[in-house]
């Protein structure tokens, strides 16, 4: 594969995470929405990494990347359960309006 269909991807992953981010209440397709923009921009660099420079530098960090990914997305659903248990919020506009 060449370059440009990588970047047309990931270009086209971080458009639809916007667009998810951008139009969604619920929280949790709010933070879907954010993580196919994360994956866009990884995509973009790990397609870089390939092309300009293969080694497997690029590699390691792309791995370190999905494994904060994955730990980030688990302590936000774990907040959302959380809120969702306490309050019986689960949208966006509601949870603007929390107090300690």
């Amino acid at each position: 594969m060449i370059l440009e269909a990588f970047l047309l991807v990931a270009a086209a992953l971080l458009c639809i995470g916007l667009f998810g981010a951008l139009t969604q209440q619920s929280i949790v397709m709010l933070m879907m929405g954010l993580e196919l923009m994360i994956n866009g921009i990884t995509l973009a660099a790990a397609a870089f990494w390939y092309f300009l420079a293969p080694a497997s530098d690029g590699q390691v960090i792309v791995v370190a990347v999905v494994t904060a990914m994955a730990i980030e997305m688990a302590m936000g659903f774990a907040v959302v359960t959380a809120i969702y248990r306490a309050q019986r919020i689960d949208m966006t506009d509601s949870a603007t309006e929390l107090e300690g």
